[in-house]
């Protein structure tokens, strides 16, 4: 937070200014809604004679792991089930052109093998997670979890886009299959519906923020 704007918020509410009238003369002077929201939420609304700071939440190494590896999980768990998805539609429609059609029995073991490994570490992590926001919603406000939530958004959303430009390309080029339309449908089923879970998240945490 910038030192100069938290001054000021802390200086104008020790001579009793209402919070409406320093948000409205920072709207003023330029500052982003987030950042006076962010300044704002730093002094708690209580009655006393001057401003309360609110407890600001801090990051545990128990914290950090806890959100890298639980993303980490979540990575290799959504490419592995991707890989699961693509070998069955290689076996339901081999490619002729490719010895064995493009199957592989290997590489079906070894994505299954990962999702029973990555996926119950995934879902224990977002439990453990959820009972310490639980205990302390402060939690929410973790910066690594913003940081890891928003590099999860951009990657999704760059796969979605990519994805869908294959897509149209091969449509327009004549070159659109039924297995390459399977599996791009595949690669956007998974990435949107971690993209939107994680956006729908992001926002649910915001709002909540801004009571």
């Amino acid at each position: 937070m910038n030192s100069e704007l938290y001054a000021f918020v802390k200086e104008s509410l020790e001579k009793g200014i209402e919070r409406a009238a320093i948000r409205d003369a920072l709207l003023r002077a330029r500052w982003q809604e987030e950042e006076i929201r962010n300044a704002l939420s730093a002094f708690a609304e209580v009655d006393f004679p001057v401003p309360v700071p609110r407890r600001r939440p801090y990051l545990q190494a128990r914290e950090a792991f806890m959100y890298v590896v639980s993303f980490i999980t979540l990575y290799i768990s959504a490419f592995s089930l991707g890989t699961l998805v693509f070998n069955f539609i290689d076996r339901a429609f081999p490619d002729p052109l490719t010895i064995g059609g493009g199957f592989s029995s290997g590489v079906i073991t070894t994505a299954i093998a990962a999702i029973i490994i990555t996926f119950p570490l995934y879902l224990f992590f977002m439990w453990r997670i959820s009972i310490a926001v639980a205990q302390d919603p402060e939690r929410k406000q973790s910066r690594i979890r913003k940081w890891l939530t928003y590099l999860t958004l951009v990657v999704g959303a760059g796969i979605i886009i990519g994805d869908l430009i294959a897509l149209l390309g091969n449509f327009l080029g004549g070159e659109l299959t039924i297995r390459f339309t399977l599996k791009a449908l595949t690669i956007l089923a998974i990435a949107g519906t971690i993209f939107g879970y994680y956006l729908w998240d992001l926002q649910r945490t915001e709002k909540e923020e801004q009571r």
